[in-house]
C-alpha cells in the first residue's frame, strides 16, 4: 500500500498555514510535507503534527545567517561552498529533528557559466559526500531533486535523473536518495515506469502532478493508476508526495488521486 503526503505549500492554500494539517487529516491522509521551516514555528508543526497524527514526510533543507544566505545563492555547485552547505546540513538536521520529520529535500542550483558541466557535476558529489556522515549519523534521508528546464525552471543544472542517478552512485551512501517528481521527469525525458523500476532503490521520495498544467492526477497526460501500481509492485515503502495546483476542491483531488491507487 503506498503511503501518500499532502504538500500543504501548496495544497489548501485557502486556509491558513497551520489550519491545512487538520484539512490534510479530514481529506484522508495521514502525511504531510512542506517546503520551507526558516520563519515558520517549528513547536506549533510539531504540535499540530502530533494533534492530528500525522508524519512531517519531507521538508525542504534551509537555515538562518550568513551561510545560509550564501548557499541559497550557489547551492552545490561551487566547490568553495561547501563548508556553508554544511552549515545548512546542521541547521536543517537540528530543526527535522524537532519536527521529527526523517526526509529533507535539496535542489542542485542554477548552471554555472564560468564552469564546466563535470566540474559542476563534480562540486555536487563532493558536496552530498561532505554531508552525508551528518545525514547518515542522524539517522535522516537527503533527496536530490532534478528540476525540469522546459516549462518551470529554466537554467537549473539538474533536469536528468539519469545524471542525478549517476550523482548518487558515485556519492555512495544509504541516506542520500534521489526525490523523482514525476511531472518533472515527465516532461524532462519521459520512460517513467522503465526508469522507476531500474532505480527504485535510490529514490527515497516521490512527488506526483499531472502534465501539461502541473494539476491533480487525472487532468493530463500521465497514466498515474499504472505508476502507482508499478511503485507498490516494487515494494516501495518510503511516501508519494501530491505537490500538485489543484484545479478543484483540495481535499477531493486528494480523495481522486488516492483511488487510483487502489
Amino acid at each position: 500500500m503506498i503511503r501518500f503526503s499532502a504538500c500543504i505549500e501548496i495544497l489548501f492554500r485557502e486556509l491558513d498555514f497551520y489550519d491545512r494539517f487538520k484539512a490534510a487529516k479530514d481529506a484522508g491522509l495521514d502525511a504531510v510535507e512542506f517546503w520551507g521551516f526558516p520563519g515558520r514555528d517549528l513547536s506549533r508543526i510539531r504540535e499540530e503534527c502530533d494533534k492530528n497524527e500525522l508524519t512531517l514526510a519531507a521538508v525542504c533543507m534551509g537555515g538562518a545567517g550568513e551561510a545560509a544566505e550564501r548557499f541559497n545563492g550557489r547551492k552545490l555547485l561551487y566547490r568553495d561552498g561547501i563548508e556553508d552547505f554544511l552549515d545548512v546540513t546542521r541547521q536543517s538536521v537540528e530543526a527535522a529533528k524537532e519536527l521529527n520529520c526523517k526526509s529533507l529535500i535539496i535542489t542542485v542550483g542554477q548552471e554555472r557559466d564560468d564552469a564546466t558541466r563535470y566540474e559542476q557535476h563534480t562540486n555536487i558529489v563532493l558536496s552530498l559526500k561532505a554531508a552525508a556522515p551528518i545525514i547518515e549519523d542522524a539517522g535522516l534521508t537527503l533527496v536530490v531533486e532534478p528540476l525540469n528546464v522546459l516549462c518551470n525552471h529554466k537554467g537549473y543544472f539538474l533536469p536528468s535523473s539519469y545524471e542525478a542517478f549517476s550523482i548518487l552512485e558515485e556519492v555512495g551512501s544509504p541516506a542520500v536518495k534521489l526525490l523523482y517528481d514525476i511531472y518533472h521527469q515527465q516532461i524532462s525525458e519521459g520512460n517513467l515506469i522503465p526508469t522507476i523500476r531500474k532505480n527504485i532503490d535510490l529514490i527515497g521520495h516521490f512527488h506526483v502532478a499531472d502534465n501539461p498544467g502541473r494539476h491533480e492526477p487525472g487532468t493530463g497526460e500521465i497514466n498515474y493508476r499504472k505508476v502507482f501500481e508499478v511503485i507498490d509492485s516494487l515494494g516501495y515503502d518510503k511516501f508519494v508526495g501530491f505537490e500538485y495546483s489543484p484545479t478543484i476542491d483540495s481535499a477531493e483531488t486528494i480523495r481522486n488521486t488516492v483511488a487510483l491507487a487502489k
